[in-house]
């Protein structure tokens, strides 16, 4: 309970209101004003993936695998986690642990990229080790995107920016796309989470 207090002190609005999941209380959007729609939109996700998932995993629930030959995170010799990764698009079955280092991959390689950063490959991203951890290192992502979506102007949204697509677009697509993305994966994790509520409720004690 502890922890769902934490993640949720740590997400106001750009305009420093709460954003509830029954009340998003961020800024007005005004016709045309694209920058306070996005930043209205990203409060919404970030604050029903705190309320509804991120804050009610733990390290069990990241490890299950819903299916043999699901996509997970492993500790390598070292004893860095590291993800499964094939480059085609990986089998339907992972593990929150996955969707969570994914998350934690692409967010960091964009909020770089916006800062006119050199990210890391993406085989040097590594997963923090506990749930803990994972919310840890996704409100300070999140964190840093407030920031940096604060000190945008409406003209900012237009310059080229290459992720993430190869080709420039003007940059409020990148923008659009975070908060799309951070959306889908939520549901995945919240999907897969569920998943593993009804196994451990029922599933387990059926052998399934």
């Amino acid at each position: 309970m502890g922890r769902e207090r934490t993640l949720g002190s740590v997400a106001p609005s750009a305009s420093g209101r709460v954003c509830s999941a029954e009340n998003c209380q961020a800024e007005p959007v005004r016709s045309g004003d694209r920058l306070s729609l996005v930043r209205w939109q990203f409060d919404m996700t970030w604050r029903l993936a705190a309320e509804f998932h991120l804050s009610h995993l733990d390290d069990d629930m990241c490890f299950w695998t819903p299916a043999p030959g699901a996509f997970t995170v492993r500790r390598d010799d070292a004893g860095s986690w590291r993800a499964d990764w094939d480059d085609e698009d990986p089998p339907s079955p992972v593990t929150i642990g996955w969707l969570t280092w994914h998350v934690l991959w692409w967010w960091g390689e964009l909020s770089l990229r916006a800062r006119g950063e050199v990210p890391p490959r993406r085989e040097h991203v590594l997963w923090p080790g506990t749930a803990d951890a994972v919310r840890d290192r996704l409100t300070e992502l999140r964190a840093q995107w407030t920031e940096h979506l604060g000190e945008l102007s409406d003209t900012d949204l237009d310059r080229p920016f290459a992720f993430p697509w190869p080709e420039p677009r003007p940059f409020v697509y990148a923008a659009a796309w975070v908060n799309s993305e951070l959306m889908k994966n939520v549901a995945e994790i919240g999907a897969v989470r569920h998943q593993y509520l009804a196994w451990k409720a029922h599933g387990s004690r059926l052998g399934l």
